[in-house]
Order: C-alpha cells, then structure tokens, then sequence
C-alpha cells in the first residue's frame, strides 16, 4: 500500500541537515550529510542498523553536536543555541520512541497530562481534560483514559505514546522505528495513524526506521543511508528501483524472505 498525496509546501524547510559529519572516535557516521524536511512532509530515513539513523535524530534534537556542518531546526541552528533556546525549541518537537516512555505508575490520564502541565502551568483543569480527550481521540483510545499502561497492548501503547507528544502541539514529530516489535496487523494501524497525524495535526515528521512496508505506506519522500551518506533519495520506486549491491538486499529481506 502506497501513500497518498498530501499538502507539502517545498517553499518551507523546517529541518535543514546542511552538509554535517559526525564521528565517535575512529568510527564516521554520518559523512557529508545533507537533507532538508519540508512543511507538511513525511520523511522516511532508511538505513541497515549502526548506519546512523539515530544518531541523525539526536544531531537535530540537539542531544549530539556535529563535527562539521549545521542543524537548522524551525530556523533555529540547533548547535548554537543555549540550554534555554533548546528547551524552547525541544517543546516544538515530538518524540515518539520505540518503547513508547510511557511512566507506569500512572494512569493514562495522567501520563497525557504530565508534559502539559509541566510546560503550560496556567491552564485550568477544563482546558486540560479538553486536551487530554482530543488527543485521546485523535489516536483512537478515548476509552483508555483511565487505564494504567500494563493493562494495554503494544499497539495500544505505542499510539498512548504519540498522544502524548501530541498534546503539546509540536510542528514537528520524529519518529524512532515506530513499528518495532509489533505485530503485522497492529503495524498497519501504527502506519495509517502516522498519516492520520500528518494531516489532522499539521505535523512535519521524519520517521527513522528499516521496515520497508512502513516507509511504504507513511513516506512522502525517502533517503536511504548508505556508507554514512544519503546516496539515495526520493520515491520508494526510484530509491529501490536498482541494481545497487548494498540495496537489493535490503529490499529482499524486507519482501522476499
């Protein structure tokens, strides 16, 4: 299943990863690299694992700086801003992790209100409970609410987990192999809540991940990393529409196998 076409405005980059290197002693990870999110765009990052996919996700959420090169981030260079300009940046950002970081200890409810709390101190219990039963909505579990997070499944956590990045309203949502350990049909609910997402809330996201049906289905447009840089970019055709040695097998593990 192919993804459908949807508004993006390539006038407007949010993310710029312009020309940036990154290494760890010895070891070169990222090389040269440069890509560009658009407004309103999913972006889909392939790669073999160890190939830097997560380190490029700390790079623009400023948990790494880069050896070389820059990070602009809603027109922000993320690697020249103070700890308070990255606070602020980092509440336009959504992360979705693949363990869902849902705190145990408290109920479905509470763990939706905690980042709203934390970082809007001045709204009133009615403001929250509204946010808390949109976002419940908008992933399709306002009949958790009350729940604790062991008495739900996988999936179930996975989409409490975006709901909860989502009550802050980011710009900006970045996905960390979203469709990690779940089941066949339960990724095909992850995958279509991505773009449910995309286009209810106006979200701009760059989903890391190796799982060629999701990028399938949630990317816009797709860059695949290769030797620490994006040798490959654009639709899943012509990213995969090679004789390439180091992608056919990755498409065949994905398809054949």
């Amino acid at each position: 299943m192919e993804k459908n076409n949807v508004n993006i405005d390539r006038n407007e980059v949010v993310i710029h990863v312009d020309n940036v290197s990154k290494s760890f002693g010895s070891l070169h990870v990222l090389r040269d690299v440069d890509v560009k999110l658009f407004k309103g765009e999913n972006l889909v990052v392939l790669g073999r694992s160890g190939t830097g996919k997560s380190v490029l996700i700390k790079l623009i959420s400023g948990l790494l700086t880069p050896d070389k090169g820059n990070v602009r981030v809603l027109g922000e260079t993320v690697n020249q801003l103070d700890d308070r300009e990255l606070r602020e940046l980092r509440q336009r950002i959504g992360f979705s992790f693949q363990n869902s970081a849902l705190y145990d200890s408290m109920t479905v409810r509470e763990n939706l209100e905690f980042p709203l709390v934390r970082n809007k101190r001045n709204l009133s219990r009615a403001e929250i409970n509204k946010e808390v039963e949109e976002v419940l909505d908008g992933v399709g579990l306002s009949q958790t609410i009350n729940q604790m997070p062991s008495e739900l499944s996988g999936g179930q956590r996975k989409r409490i987990g975006i709901a909860r990045t989502l009550i802050l309203r980011p710009d900006i949502m970045l996905y960390d192999e979203p469709t990690a350990g779940l089941d066949p049909i339960t990724c095909l609910d992850i995958n279509s809540l991505i773009n449910e997402v995309q286009e209810r809330f106006n979200t701009s996201s760059i989903i890391i991940t190796h799982d060629l049906a999701c990028a399938k289905m949630v990317g816009d447009r797709m860059v695949m990393l290769l030797d620490g840089k994006f040798e490959r970019q654009g639709t899943f055709k012509e990213i995969f529409d090679t004789d390439d040695e180091r992608v056919k097998p990755f498409y065949d593990y994905n398809f054949i196998v």
